[in-house]
């Protein structure tokens, strides 16, 4: 392998392309810190390229590629460039089958049975058991390179005569685990359905109807020489070319590719409503409740937290030479999908990770800083056995009887003055905000302070834990 391969890591990241032009822009402020934060990633990676497309205020408002998408000879990246997007084609194949239960020609819970009655325990699992990977099939590309099987072609029934005809990982419904098996099942089942191929399903209800033209199934239509190119490397190692799966083994689970351009589209797609209903789009959104009744943290083709006090959807995706990560905010207007070329590659979950805060408005706090300085003043006066009452609510007030005020100076004053007191978590709970705080000290021991607040600012609780 040429030499220049391990040291075009340390040089690409000046090659920046132009930005698409947008009718929505960015501040320049954000704008800039955007591509600091992807020449870093890179660098820190080790990854030869990335692209960016950054929703913000429901308007796609920055489009960029960094490094370079090939490596020989050096081709800076495009925005126009494809990179395939793994497994975050998954949201795509749930979204066909919502639209199919939305056009009344099937319902999520309908047993996989009606469609593939040969499939084990197909009568005791459903079409959402499969998109929410509570079904209990077996993974069949749990590996995170391409192995030796996988660079011969196979079919869709090939896989799933192999992978969802032996015994279930689990009972359906009880566990959760990740299946790509799972995602084979729901394509075929929009096949069958629709009576196309899937992704002719995708074209015609989702891609063209988005104006995602970029878009395309990598099983039919291999990556051209105008595309990024994918990469690996072992350890340390140099960067070298990889060959991608061979044909058929990303059918439905990880079959697009495509700009990062368009898919911001299908991410302001989930902003706006335009295809998907307010109850499928809930489908969608709502966290799987196993049989048990634990909640999990991931819906139909999405990965489902919270970001002030909004839905926060994720999704990353690899496929070999490749690693991608889409998150969207809703309720926020906000969404950054990031595409990259580098096997196992942190870059696309740490630029997406580091660019969602510029976007997003967090809830603020107007009692954080007066709390902080109340909470690090009353850690003071307990050192030497004493409190303010009058910052107290009449249940703190009882709590902190003489024996607690000596207990609190034997055992804190010994620490000498804290070097820090940062909050550390707050939220609300009980009508109450609920706030934590570290404190740490000289010797390097810390504690953690654990309050509650009521609305004018007085502790209803201030523990040492």
């Amino acid at each position: 392998m040429p030499r220049r391969y391990q040291a075009s890591i340390l040089i690409v990241v000046v090659a920046l392309t132009g930005a698409i032009r947008l009718n929505a822009r960015l501040p320049a402020s954000i704008a800039d810190r955007i591509d600091s934060i992807a020449a870093k990633a890179l660098i820190d990676a080790g990854t030869p390229s990335a692209s960016i497309a950054v929703v913000k205020d429901g308007k796609i408002a920055y489009v960029k590629a960094y490094g370079n998408a090939r490596l020989d000879p050096n081709t800076p990246a495009r925005t126009d460039m494809r990179y395939p997007v793994g497994s975050v084609s998954k949201q795509f194949m749930a979204c066909a089958l919502l639209l199919l239960q939305q056009d009344g020609k099937l319902s999520l819970d309908d047993p996989v049975s009606r469609f593939l009655p040969s499939l084990t325990r197909a009568h005791d699992i459903t079409i959402r058991e499969l998109l929410s990977h509570t079904s209990g099939y077996q993974d069949y590309y749990p590996l995170d390179y391409v192995a030796p099987f996988m660079q011969q072609a196979v079919t869709t029934d090939a896989i799933l005569e192999r992978w969802a005809k032996k015994p279930l990982d689990f009972e359906p419904g009880t566990r959760w685990q990740y299946s790509n098996t799972n995602y084979v099942v729901a394509g075929r089942i929009v096949e069958i359905v629709s009576g196309m191929p899937a992704f002719s399903f995708l074209q015609s209800r989702i891609l063209r109807p988005l104006g995602m033209e970029s878009a395309i199934d990598l099983d039919a239509e291999p990556l051209s020489d105008s595309d990024a190119a994918g990469y690996t490397r072992f350890a340390l190692g140099p960067i070298r070319p990889v060959a991608p799966e061979a044909k058929g083994w990303l059918f439905a689970a990880g079959e697009l590719a495509m700009t990062a351009h368009d898919l911001a589209l299908w991410d302001q797609s989930l902003l706006d409503g335009r295809l998907l209903g307010t109850s499928a789009l809930n489908e969608m959104i709502t966290p799987a409740r196993l049989k048990n009744g634990t909640t999990t943290n991931y819906g139909l083709g999405q990965a489902i937290s919270e970001s002030a006090d909004h839905p926060k959807l994720e999704h990353g995706g690899a496929v070999s030479g490749f690693v991608s990560d889409n998150v969207v905010w809703l309720g926020q207007g906000a969404a950054v999908a990031v595409v990259t070329n580098l096997d196992g590659s942190s870059a696309a979950h740490s630029i997406a990770s580091q660019i969602g805060p510029l976007l997003i408005a967090e809830k603020q706090d107007p009692q954080a800083a007066q709390q902080l300085e109340q909470a690090r003043r009353l850690f003071s006066d307990l050192q030497e056995g004493k409190i303010d009452r009058s910052v107290l609510t009449s249940d703190a007030d009882a709590y902190f009887t003489p024996q607690v005020l000596a207990d609190a100076a034997a055992s804190l004053k010994p620490l000498g003055a804290p070097q820090s007191f940062e909050q550390t978590t707050s939220g609300l709970r009980g009508g109450m905000t609920y706030r934590r705080f570290r404190v740490q000290f000289a010797s390097g021991k810390s504690v953690v302070v654990s309050t509650f607040s009521v609305d004018d600012g007085k502790f209803a609780q201030y523990l040492i834990e």
